[in-house]
């Protein structure tokens, strides 16, 4: 992995610059010389230079890159800046006002270049019951069995925890009463340690679960877990509540793509009607996933139609579901209905 490197001499500096490392999750090289840096010029994912190292770089003649960021206990004279400049500086942190400033920068170089910005989804039920958690879950199965990264986020407080869905209620690992995020920039690094999921041969599924006592996200802190999975380059599944708290709309208003399941009878529709309008309020345009079966006969035209909400796909019931959710262990087999309705929302997800 690319480690981000530094070349500052100030005591001072380098306390709060490894301290802005450890609170980043950042493992930061520390070089003595330009002659150290040298080899590690091109291949580090951030470069700090304090002024010193600045004029000796620029005097060694180091070309242009980019990531490189000077530090210092104030703003550098007009000579200093000028020659940070045609080295590529994109910064000056001053320190220790800039602190949070700087964790960002390592946190960014810890977490790397993802291969592409990460998508957001958001799960809804038009009413109790409705399975939305049950499909977020699969829909996370999806990207783990696809070899993907997923972040399962659970929005809703009362809905008995995402993790117990998972079947990963056991796992050791935080949940959001325990968290105690309350904002800014967290790495997805620190995430995935610290959360419970699953782990296939290639990808993983991290879960943040609410507990079953114990307070809900703040809107702030889910904003913080969702931007973490999609700089990332996760996939991140939300099951907002149909109450729309204002940590579900943080989720919500962040998605890219947001999904309603509908289940194919009256109450239902009737149900997701404001729900619907509530969304479209927020600029946001649901598409539904019909649930089978139809005890009245309803059709899925029927269902869409009755709550103006485009189709994207039809789920029929998955056999032994029930039983297996009781038992605590959600089902992992890549074919039958939900699986199937999963991998099409997902795509459908990649490609909006």
């Amino acid at each position: 992995m690319r480690r981000p490197v530094a070349l500052v001499a100030d005591g001072g500096l380098v306390d709060e610059v490894l301290h802005a490392a450890a609170v980043a999750g950042c493992e930061l090289e520390r070089v003595v010389d330009v002659t150290a840096l040298r080899g590690r010029w091109h291949s580090a994912s951030a470069v700090l230079l304090d002024e010193g190292a600045v004029l000796a770089c620029e005097a060694a003649g180091f070309p242009r890159r980019p990531g490189v960021h000077v530090v210092g206990a104030g703003p550098p004279g007009a000579e200093v800046w000028r020659r940070a400049l045609a080295l590529g500086a994109e910064q000056v942190l001053e320190l220790p006002a800039d602190h949070d400033r700087l964790r960002a920068v390592l946190a960014d170089a810890a977490e790397g270049v993802p291969e592409g910005a990460g998508k957001v989804l958001a799960v809804l039920g038009a009413r109790g019951g409705a399975g939305a958690s049950v499909l977020a879950v699969a829909v996370g199965q999806a990207v783990l069995a696809a070899g993907g990264h997923g972040l399962l986020v659970d929005c809703d407080p009362l809905g008995g925890g995402l993790d117990l869905t998972l079947g990963a209620e056991r796992q050791e690992g935080l949940r959001w009463p325990t968290l105690r995020l309350t904002g800014g920039r967290v790495p997805a690094s620190a995430l995935r340690s610290a959360l419970p999921g699953r782990s296939g041969r290639r990808g993983a599924l991290t879960v943040l679960s609410c507990g079953r006592t114990g307070p809900g996200p703040e809107p702030e802190a889910v904003v913080a877990v969702v931007e973490a999975g999609r700089r990332a380059g996760d996939t991140v599944v939300c099951d907002v509540p149909r109450q729309l708290t204002a940590a579900g709309c943080a989720a919500l208003d962040r998605s890219d793509l947001a999904v309603l399941v509908v289940p194919a009878d009256v109450k239902a529709c009737m149900a997701a009607k404001p729900l619907v309008e509530r969304t479209a309020e927020r600029g946001v345009r649901l598409k539904a996933v019909v649930r089978g079966p139809a005890p009245g006969g309803l059709t899925t035209a029927q269902v869409v139609e009755a709550i103006g909400v485009p189709l994207l796909t039809t789920m029929r019931p998955e056999p032994r579901l029930a039983r297996a959710l009781d038992n605590g262990r959600f089902p992992r087999a890549t074919r039958g209905p939900l699986a199937k309705a999963a991998r099409e929302v997902l795509a459908a997800l990649h490609a909006h």
